[in-house]
């Protein structure tokens, strides 16, 4: 992840002034605005360029283009401590800490960051060697999203003596299941939402706990 001072940074690694760090901000911010909307044109770095008032020019004197926008995007929502650093409670009942988890990523496809990371990854291309190759430092930046959540996960049930492998498998599964569940109650279906996220807590608890009981 990048420091602060990296932050302060141009892309040709020039020292920003006060202006300069300021429209930095701006930048990251209108981009966080636009891709959260979703609309037509949210993953336009050029449409953010004319939201935030300021010439492609600024753009890539900021970031270097659409990749170092995109990445910097990225980056800018891992250093918030506030999302990325979320509160697990410390029990020793594994259906409590499962609860929790699921509760966090429920809580978290509501917010415009979350949905503005969601729009922007549909906008990328799918195949891993495309994108590292079209976008590397976006491909890194999701790496680093990737190793973040693998930390949030192995802090959410530290203490319990799990299986690797299924705790892997649960982190993997976890995020396209709440997505699914969440796009779901705004769908005309009969489902509730409540009961399904019960019934996957519980499925996922019983899961976890089998080796331990075996």
């Amino acid at each position: 992840m990048p420091t602060p001072a990296a932050s302060s940074l141009s892309a040709k690694g020039t020292r920003l002034n006060k202006r300069g760090h300021q429209t930095r901000q701006v930048l990251l911010s209108t981009a966080l605005a636009c891709l959260a909307d979703g609309g037509p044109e949210a993953v336009s770095a050029s449409l953010i360029a004319r939201e935030a008032g300021v010439t492609w020019g600024t753009v890539q004197h900021q970031f270097g283009g659409v990749d170092g926008l995109w990445a910097a995007v990225l980056e800018h929502v891992l250093n918030d401590t506030s999302t990325m650093r979320p509160r697990i409670p410390d029990s020793p009942d594994l259906a409590v800490r499962v609860d929790a988890i699921i509760e966090l990523l429920w809580t978290a496809m509501d917010l415009p960051a979350s949905r503005a990371i969601h729009h922007l990854r549909l906008a990328l291309p799918r195949q891993r060697d495309e994108l590292e190759s079209g976008y590397p430092a976006t491909a890194a930046a999701i790496a680093h999203f990737d190793a973040a959540w693998t930390q949030i996960v192995a802090h959410s049930f530290d203490g319990f003596d799990l299986d690797p492998a299924r705790l892997a498998r649960v982190r993997s599964l976890l995020p396209g299941a709440m997505r699914g569940l969440h796009n779901e109650q705004f769908l005309s279906t009969y489902t509730d939402p409540s009961e399904a996220r019960l019934g996957l807590a519980e499925a996922l608890t019983s899961y976890l706990e089998k080796d331990t009981h075996d």
